[in-house]
């Protein structure tokens, strides 16, 4: 068993910086190599941030002997097969969200995971904040009851980030796979991680990437490109699931709403839980239903908690010293629930797997 990790991260972008930082400080960490499609931004991140290898591609990096595991931190579109080649190269993987472009290739990264043995742990990081640690602790001690209903709305007036995000070749599709799959996951997790079982979804294109709105809080992809958007403005969708529960969700980049929104609660025969936009647990006792609020560092989502103990979680893994949170077969079932909303919304009809 070794007692450090030489890692490498395969991109450069802006979630490639937040996994960076978190190897950076890790005791039994050595952050070795990063690789970039885009060498100059990939050797300007390794001089400033001191890590010694700086490469082309994926492939070169795989290539040294001295690294043991791998982020890949990449456009969606090539997440499964760069988590292939990491596997077969003989590293762990800690692959971002959504953990393929579509179900096909999930499953074929679950079959690479089978065949070599190693790690991977897919990137679903609001598993890791305190608030849904908390909640989950609650659901597993019973406070709850059996969790039978789940729903979710992640709600964008302005929010389209344009770029990559909105070039469906290279996303995979819009704000379901960009920042549904998170709440889709959350509530997925809370519920036991039951298996889908039909998909009932509508898809919107009526907005687009509304460039000519001025919105302070508005976040723009590096390559933003105001003319392209080939992606979905919202999407909803009922989803059950072979134990009788069921999720609803809409999520949406673009929607003439009153204000912006993030809500995740789940429901079960002896209480509920509010998850977002802060933690609170309904329990019924002695007759009465009571709101309590757990005392919390923080109790909404928090990026760093969140990324540090998700990346904490897969050094432990790929050290042999515990197991992943989120596994590949996890990362399948919700491309799984992925593709049925899409393909739902595009039938026009019930998906049933």
């Amino acid at each position: 068993m070794t007692t450090t990790l030489n890692v490498g991260v395969i991109g450069a972008g802006n979630i490639s910086a937040l996994h960076r930082e978190v190897y950076a400080k890790h005791p039994r960490v050595n952050l070795l190599a990063v690789a970039d499609q885009n060498l100059e931004r990939a050797q300007q991140v390794a001089s400033k941030e001191g890590i010694v290898h700086a490469y082309a591609s994926h492939t070169e990096l795989l290539a040294n002997p001295e690294i043991d595991a791998v982020s890949v931190c990449t456009w969606n579109n090539s997440h499964a097969s760069i988590a292939i080649d990491a596997l077969r190269a003989g590293k762990h993987v800690l692959v971002e969200k959504p953990m393929a472009y579509n179900y096909e290739q999930a499953q074929e990264i679950e079959a690479a995971q089978a065949e070599t043995g190693k790690i991977v742990q897919v990137g679903f990081v609001r598993r890791y904040s305190e608030n849904c640690v908390v909640l989950k602790d609650a659901i597993d001690k019973g406070r709850l009851g059996e969790i039978y209903y789940a729903k979710t709305s992640l709600v964008r007036r302005v929010g389209n980030p344009g770029g990559w995000f909105a070039d469906v070749e290279r996303s995979g599709g819009g704000p379901l796979i960009d920042v549904g799959v998170h709440v889709i996951d959350l509530c997925w997790y809370l519920m036991g991680r039951p298996r889908v079982s039909s998909v009932s979804a509508n898809a919107y294109h009526h907005l687009g990437n509304r460039a000519n709105i001025q919105y302070a809080d508005r976040y723009l992809a590096s390559d933003y490109d105001p003319t392209k958007n080939t992606v979905e403005d919202m999407v909803n969708a009922m989803i059950r699931f072979e134990n009788g529960a069921s999720l609803l969700v809409d999520c949406t980049y673009s929607l003439h709403a009153v204000a912006d929104k993030l809500e995740v609660e789940v429901f079960g025969t002896k209480g509920g839980g509010q998850l977002e936009p802060e933690l609170t647990l309904a329990i019924e006792q002695d007759d009465r239903v009571y709101n309590l609020v757990p005392q919390l560092t923080q109790r909404s989502f928090g990026f760093t908690e969140g990324f540090t103990n998700e990346i904490h979680l897969f050094v432990a893994a790929a050290l042999g010293e515990g197991e992943p949170v989120a596994e590949a077969w996890e990362g399948a079932e919700i491309m799984k629930i992925l593709q049925g909303i899409y393909d739902s919304a595009k039938a026009g009809k019930e998906i049933r797997f």
